[in-house]
C-alpha cells in the first residue's frame, strides 16, 4: 500500500474494516480485536473521525511498545503488521489484523466482534457461537442421552418420505442406518439434532391470531418433532389468513390467491426453524394480524451477516445448525447456498401490495410481513377476489 492508496482509504471513511484513531490507546486494541473476531481491518492511527490529518509522533521505541501491549493484552495474542506512512508531510501509522483463523480473541477477557462502523461486545450466546462457527462444529451435532426408541416413529416415516420424494439421498431401507450415514447418528449415538427433528424437546413454536396487539382471537402452541412442526404451523397461518380465487382468460378455471405468498411464509418459517439459537429457551413467536404477520425467532444474523446485506442478496450462506439445515435440504424444503432470499423476492413480486422487512435487536431476529395499502375493517377470513 502506498500513501496515495492511504490517502484513498481514508477518504472513504470508517467503515466495518477502518478505524481512525487520533492516538494510541486501549481503543485501539480492542479494535484490533473486533477485527480479529470478524473479516480483519485496519487502525489508521494519526486521523480524526472527520478524516482530518492530524499525525502522530513515533519513535522506534514507541512502535515497539504498542506491539508489546497489544501482544500482552490480547488472548490468543495478535501481532498486527505495523507500517508508518507520510501524509501532507504528517506521519500515519496503520494497523492491519488479518481475521483470526480459531476465534474468539478477547481483550483483557473481553470480546469484541466488528458491526458496520463501529465495535460490539459480544455476549455469552455469541462467543460460543463464533467458538462454533471457528471449530466448523455447531450445538445441533452434541450428543444427547435420548435412545432410538424414543423417538417419534411417525415423524421418522414422514422424514423418509420426504428424502424419497425429493431424490436427495439413496435410502437404504433402514432409518437408523440412514441417519448414521448422514451424520445426525454418530457412532450409535444420537445427537441434537436427531432430538429436535424426531423426538421430545422444550423448544415450541407459539402461533397467535390477533385482531389487535392486546386481542387474542386464537392461539396454538407446538410441541412437535421439527419435521412436523414445519407443516402444523403453515396449517394453522393458512387457518387465519384469507383464501381468494382468480379466474384468467376466458376459462373458467379457477386460480387460489392467498393474502400473502405461501411459499415464502414457509420459506421465512423454515429459516427460523433451522437458523434458531436452540441454546436460547424462547419460544418462536408468530404473530398474525389482520394486515400483517411477524415472526420473531431466537438468535440473531450469524456472523458478520446484517440485515442490509440479507436484503441485497450479497452474503454468504452461514448455518447455525449444519444437521438441520442437511435434513431440511435433503427432504427438498430449503437450498444450502442462500438462495432462499431470492426466491422470496421473486414470489413477493405477485404481491406488489405487500412488503417485507427485518429487524434485529438483542439476541432475536424478526421478519415483518405487512400490507402497503391496508383495506378498512376487511373482516377476517373474507375471500379477497
Amino acid at each position: 500500500m502506498t500513501s496515495k492508496d492511504l490517502t484513498q482509504i481514508i477518504s472513504q471513511g470508517e467503515s466495518e474494516t477502518v478505524e481512525f484513531k487520533q492516538s494510541f490507546s486501549k481503543s485501539v486494541i480492542e479494535t484490533l480485536v473486533a477485527f480479529s473476531n470478524t473479516r480483519g481491518g485496519r487502525v489508521i492511527i494519526g486521523v480524526k473521525n472527520d478524516k482530518s490529518i492530524l499525525g502522530v509522533f513515533i519513535t522506534e521505541e514507541s512502535l515497539q511498545k504498542w506491539t508489546n501491549e497489544i501482544k500482552q493484552n490480547t488472548e490468543p495474542a495478535i501481532f498486527p503488521i505495523i507500517d508508518v506512512f507520510n501524509v501532507d508531510e504528517k506521519e500515519i501509522v496503520v494497523l492491519t489484523v488479518n481475521e483470526f483463523p480459531i476465534k474468539p480473541v478477547a481483550y483483557k477477557h473481553l470480546f469484541f466482534a466488528r458491526k458496520q462502523n463501529s465495535n460490539h461486545k459480544l455476549s455469552i450466546d455469541e462467543i460460543t457461537e463464533l467458538r462454533f462457527i471457528s471449530l466448523n462444529y455447531s450445538f445441533d451435532a452434541f450428543e444427547v442421552d435420548t435412545e432410538f426408541n424414543q423417538l417419534d416413529s411417525s415423524a421418522l416415516q414422514y422424514f423418509e418420505k420426504r428424502i424419497q420424494k425429493s431424490g436427495r439421498y439413496n435410502l437404504t431401507g433402514d432409518v437408523k442406518q440412514d441417519l448414521t450415514k448422514l451424520g445426525i447418528v454418530k457412532a450409535g449415538k444420537l445427537t441434537r439434532a436427531t432430538e429436535l427433528l424426531f423426538g421430545s424437546h422444550h423448544t415450541n413454536i407459539h402461533i397467535g391470531r390477533f385482531k389487535s396487539e392486546t386481542t387474542i382471537i386464537d392461539d396454538l402452541m407446538i410441541r412437535s418433532p421439527l419435521i412436523l412442526a414445519v407443516d402444523q404451523a403453515m396449517d394453522f397461518i393458512k387457518k387465519n389468513i384469507r383464501l381468494g380465487f382468480e379466474f384468467g382468460g376466458e376459462t373458467t378455471k379457477r386460480t387460489e390467491r392467498w393474502q400473502y405468498p405461501i411459499q415464502a411464509i414457509r420459506e421465512f418459517l423454515l429459516n427460523a426453524v433451522v437458523h434458531r439459537d436452540y441454546t436460547n429457551p424462547t419460544d418462536l413467536i408468530i404473530k398474525i394480524f389482520d394486515e400483517k404477520i411477524e415472526i420473531t425467532n431466537p438468535g440473531n444474523l450469524m456472523g458478520d451477516l446484517t440485515v442490509e446485506k440479507l436484503l441485497s442478496g450479497n452474503y454468504v450462506s452461514v448455518h447455525r445448525n449444519k444437521l438441520l439445515t442437511e435434513a431440511f435440504y435433503l427432504t427438498g424444503d430449503i437450498e444450502k447456498y442462500g438462495t432462499g432470499f431470492k426466491r422470496i423476492k421473486e414470489w413477493f413480486f405477485e404481491y406488489p401490495n405487500l412488503k417485507y422487512s427485518f429487524n434485529s435487536f438483542s439476541n432475536f431476529i424478526q421478519v415483518v410481513i405487512e400490507s402497503v395499502n391496508v383495506p378498512v375493517n376487511v373482516p377476517v377470513n373474507v375471500p379477497v377476489n
